[in-house]
């Protein structure tokens, strides 16, 4: 009686010990597979965040643009450089490109003309240093100052790497007309194009420097967005 009492004892004890077992594998794979699965969703939020899917392509809506390098064709310029000088158009060559800034010229009515001669007259006045690479005039016309290989005196410390566009604009709200509106979405796509930039690439005098420029894109985030997803959209469409 006593022998089969120790044999049913140590039946229990081994019945317990391969439980202890099952239940030890079923943790450690059921471990496993959740480190398993949360590497997997790290990995692709970091790829979906980095290169795989590119800036280019984030918070774009059905914009997909793939490739940042895809070209368009570029706009049509009016090249007036502006003379080498210490006031305008330093001659300083820039590193490499990383941004395209957008500004405004904050002087209502005024045409790309006349931005450009002002920038040009620096050179005699010797009144400040300013100028930018491209400005955009209300008739959608495109007057290119200063080449996108040279420096100009626009965006503050992102001057050695940035392309810097002025635009006009017809009243004090700062908003662009439709024709500078499309023209700055031809020019700012071609030169993603040119300089391997995303749409995380294209930036505001205001994010540079907290400037209010340019004033309606920074009072209307909606509208800067928008104007982000209008450059993914042309290129989108346009790019080869």
């Amino acid at each position: 009686m006593e022998t089969e009492n120790r044999l049913s004892e140590r039946r229990h004890s081994l019945s317990r010990e391969r439980r202890k077992r099952q239940i030890v594998r079923r943790i450690t794979f059921g471990g496993g597979a959740a480190v398993l699965i949360v590497l997997a969703v790290f990995l692709f939020s970091r790829f979906r965040g980095g290169r795989l899917f590119p800036a280019a392509v984030r918070n774009y809506g059905a914009y997909d643009i793939g490739n940042p390098t895809k070209q368009v064709e570029r706009p049509e310029l009016d090249v007036q450089l502006l003379t080498v000088n210490e006031y305008s158009r330093p001659g300083t060559a820039t590193e490499k490109i990383r941004s395209v800034v957008v500004h405004y010229t904050a002087n209502p009515g005024s045409t790309a003309q006349n931005n450009r001669d002002y920038f040009e007259n620096l050179k005699d006045t010797h009144d400040t240093k300013v100028s930018s690479n491209f400005i955009v005039g209300l008739d959608g016309e495109i007057i290119q100052c200063v080449p996108t290989a040279e420096m100009a005196y626009a965006s503050n410390s992102r001057n050695i790497d940035s392309v810097s566009i002025e635009c006009c604009h017809p009243d004090e709200t700062g908003k662009f007309n439709k024709k500078t509106y499309q023209s700055l979405v031809e020019l700012v796509s071609f030169l993603c194009g040119k300089f391997d930039l995303g749409m995380d690439d294209i930036i505001r005098h205001y994010d540079v420097t907290g400037k209010l420029c340019p004033k309606y894109f920074v009072e209307h985030e909606d509208a800067w967005e928008g104007f982000k997803a209008d450059v993914a959209k042309y290129i989108q469409e346009n790019g080869k």
